[in-house]
């Protein structure tokens, strides 16, 4: 009998209705194709693919999570740069107060992206409207779009090159985006009855992990349930001492690709480089906190 890798899942997506290249249905389908057990759908943002999502047919064997990945400004007391990113899960899609917080940060991205796209005419790019709306395509337009349209236009080699050149925090066509304040992110997450959760901590600018705790605890102490430990470009340290850090606060395990579609061409739905899965025992343990209450 040969090897069969063991049934995994994918708690970190992002379709077309934010910065990734499949529509919500096509994630479905091919998550099943996969055997994939259970996945949600994490758009930036907004809950637009959840909600496509959930009015597409279930494969058979396959789990829905609702879910939401959402930019917020980070504690003051830790100064970091950029965002803080905060997951939402099994969260209710309807719910007022959410989709009032999610239709401003909607209205800041939709202003972020021309002003971009000027600075970069401004430093003597002339990318066109047309350029950037063939690499958006059908999605959300955002920063991966932008980069998109700079490698067909040959200004960069690679998306990650249009970010180090042009596009990154602190390049020069960087334009801030508005975020909302941490703990309104975990407050409209757990107001919609969902569970938030800690994204890709070892991404985070922080110098070791003792400060990575003390961000963990004062977060914790404000209503987040768990963190996001297993993550492809997390070492096998890192994703050791954030399942030893949850452990020890009794927060939530969680793990996705982060997937965008073709614009992460060493992704796959559920799978990345290394062997990378995540355990399907993790969600039936993070859907047991959701009913259990503990998210709220």
């Amino acid at each position: 009998m040969g090897y069969e890798r063991p049934r995994g899942i994918d708690l970190h997506i992002h379709s077309s209705a934010s910065d990734g290249t499949l529509a919500p249905a096509q994630i479905l389908t091919r998550a099943g194709r996969q055997g994939l057990g259970a996945v949600s759908i994490t758009d930036h943002d907004t809950v637009a693919g959840c909600r496509q999502a959930l009015a597409a047919p279930l494969p058979p064997g396959l789990h829905f999570l609702t879910g939401i990945e959402i930019s917020s400004q980070p504690p003051g007391e830790f100064n970091l740069p950029g965002s803080l990113h905060i997951l939402g899960y099994g969260i209710d899609i309807a719910d007022d107060d959410l989709l009032r917080a999610v239709e401003k940060l909607q209205e800041a991205r939709r202003k972020r992206l021309p002003e971009m796209t000027a600075r970069l005419r401004g430093l003597g790019i002339d990318i066109s409207d047309a350029e950037i709306r063939r690499a958006v395509g059908s999605s959300q337009p955002g920063r991966p779009h932008l980069a998109s349209a700079l490698v067909q236009k040959g200004v960069a080699a690679s998306i990650d090159e249009a970010f180090d050149r042009y596009l990154g925090n602190g390049r020069p066509a960087y334009v801030p985006k508005y975020r909302l304040p941490w703990r309104q992110a975990i407050d409209v997450i757990r107001g919609a009855g969902g569970i938030a959760v800690l994204a890709h901590p070892g991404l985070i600018a922080l110098p070791d992990g003792k400060e990575l705790e003390a961000l963990v605890r004062h977060l914790a102490d404000a209503g987040l349930g768990g963190i996001e430990c297993y993550y492809p470009r997390h070492s096998d340290r890192e994703t050791r001492r954030c399942i030893d850090l949850a452990a020890g606060l009794d927060l939530a395990v969680t793990g996705g690709t982060d997937y965008h579609g073709a614009i992460s061409p060493d992704l796959q739905l559920g799978s990345g480089p290394g062997g990378f899965y995540v355990p399907w025992e993790l969600y039936p343990a993070l859907t047991a906190r959701l009913s259990a209450g503990s998210a709220s």
